[in-house]
């Protein structure tokens, strides 16, 4: 992913973080009682905005978490926080 990222580009990479979180059930329910967002509400706004921004701000405020998806995904954190940024909210 480029360093310069759009909007698009940022939904889609959140969307792998979102995946990356479904994976791992531990973090996953880190996220849930983090955000307030329940299962059913998870599901039905997956694709938002909105949501995908509050899972960019849940990775950047895990360090570990963060540093394991980068690792994952062989991408560099200043692209998860450009990511952030193209998201709203920023």
């Amino acid at each position: 992913m480029p360093i310069e990222t759009n909007s698009e580009a940022a939904e889609t990479l959140a969307l792998k973080a979102l995946a990356y979180l479904v994976n791992s059930p531990d973090e996953l329910d880190r996220f849930l009682a983090t955000s307030g967002v329940n299962v059913h509400t998870l599901r039905s706004t997956a694709g938002e905005p909105e949501l995908l921004a509050a899972v960019m701000d849940f990775l950047l405020s895990q360090e570990a978490l963060l540093t394991r998806f980068c690792e994952d995904e062989s991408l560099d954190s200043k692209t998860i926080h450009l990511a952030r940024r193209a998201l709203p909210g920023a």
